[in-house]
């Protein structure tokens, strides 16, 4: 079986080929600037009006670089779908100077950019110019969502849905989504929308990027000897950690990255170890919030990933940086084609 996992996260999008009937380590791996910021770079170097078509996709630095293109005096004008981008509400988007089209307008005139995170007809171009064969049994793709809801706040929201799967303690693998993706995803139905146009009939996995890294840390060498444990993502916006204990997810807590210091992270990693963790700590704290089952009988370890783990090292924990297949770059890639084998 070949497989395609892409883990699109907010500074690189990184890519495995894995083939069943090969080592892991001698998988083809591509790691790559995020597609909002190649989007941004791309606007900043336009000297014209633009017109943004496609899909939802992560927004990174591009609301940035289109205030500052519309302060230059052009004109901006999104699609209703991209431009859900920059917010759900559209009249938020509006209030920011930017255009919403309109039909029967053709725009001429205006430079034109495609939004979306997945380009798999550029991916396709790429690979066949090293002559690697596009033609996969499984595509998997992580992205991050909060998930929509037009009556509750992001932060609110995106923890609701993991309390709500987090109902009794499940393996991270459970966080995959088929043919049972909600509809309130809109990020990641944006993927399999772009899927289904480049014309590939296969449903993809979909997996948002902080699961998909807790379950490939759970496949670190280290953390498969492991019972007891702590996995931590700690991301450029976003820290997820989950406690572990035969082989499932105990308690888990989200956090913002630039509101941790060495010292509260181990604090709530101790407590939520012991299950003294609260949501409101943490939500109080301008996190998003915690939910523990059970408390675990030992932290043995804190298997740790992500482009800000070296946070760890501020602590007193004794922790271990996640390379599973040996490479610190794709955690997220193998929880992804782990998620697609558990299946």
């Amino acid at each position: 079986m070949r497989i395609l996992a892409i883990d699109v996260g907010t500074g690189t999008q990184d890519m495995m080929i894995y083939d069943t009937e090969k080592e892991l380590e001698n998988s083809i791996k591509l790691v790559l600037p995020s597609p909002h910021l190649y989007i941004s770079q791309k606007i900043r170097e336009i000297e014209n009006d633009i017109y943004f078509e496609g899909e939802i996709m992560g927004g990174g630095k591009i609301k940035k670089s289109l205030l500052e293109h519309m302060e230059k005096g052009y004109k901006v004008v999104m699609e209703p779908l991209c431009a859900r981008t920059i917010r759900d509400d559209l009249n938020q988007v509006k209030s920011y100077g930017i255009e919403i089209a309109e039909e029967g307008n053709d725009y001429k005139g205006y430079t034109r950019i495609r939004m979306a995170d997945i380009n798999i007809t550029k991916l396709a171009e790429f690979l066949l110019g090293y002559d690697l064969e596009f033609d996969f049994d499984k595509i998997a793709i992580a992205v991050q969502d909060h998930g929509y809801n037009e009556n509750m706040g992001d932060r609110d929201f995106r923890f609701e849905k993991i309390r709500e799967k987090i109902s009794e303690p499940i393996s991270p693998l459970e966080f995959g989504f088929t043919d049972n993706l909600p509809e309130y995803y809109t990020r990641m139905q944006a993927v399999r929308r772009t899927i289904e146009k480049e014309g590939i009939e296969e449903i993809p996995l979909l997996m948002d990027t902080k699961f998909a890294s807790i379950a490939g840390m759970c496949f670190d060498e280290i953390a498969k000897s492991l019972n007891s444990f702590i996995v931590i993502d700690i991301g450029n916006g976003h820290t997820t950690a989950a406690s572990i204990e035969n082989g499932k997810i105990q308690g888990v807590f989200e956090h913002h990255t630039s509101s941790l210091t060495g010292e509260s992270l181990e604090r709530y990693i101790k407590r939520l170890a012991s299950g003294e963790i609260t949501n409101k700590e943490v939500y109080d704290d301008h996190g998003h919030g915690a939910h523990v089952l059970n408390p675990i009988s030992e932290i043995e370890k804190v298997i740790v990933s992500g482009p800000k783990r070296e946070l760890i090292e501020k602590t007193n924990l004794d922790w271990h940086h996640a390379a599973p297949g040996g490479d610190v770059m794709m955690t997220g890639t193998v929880g992804l084609i782990e998620t697609i084998l558990g299946r």
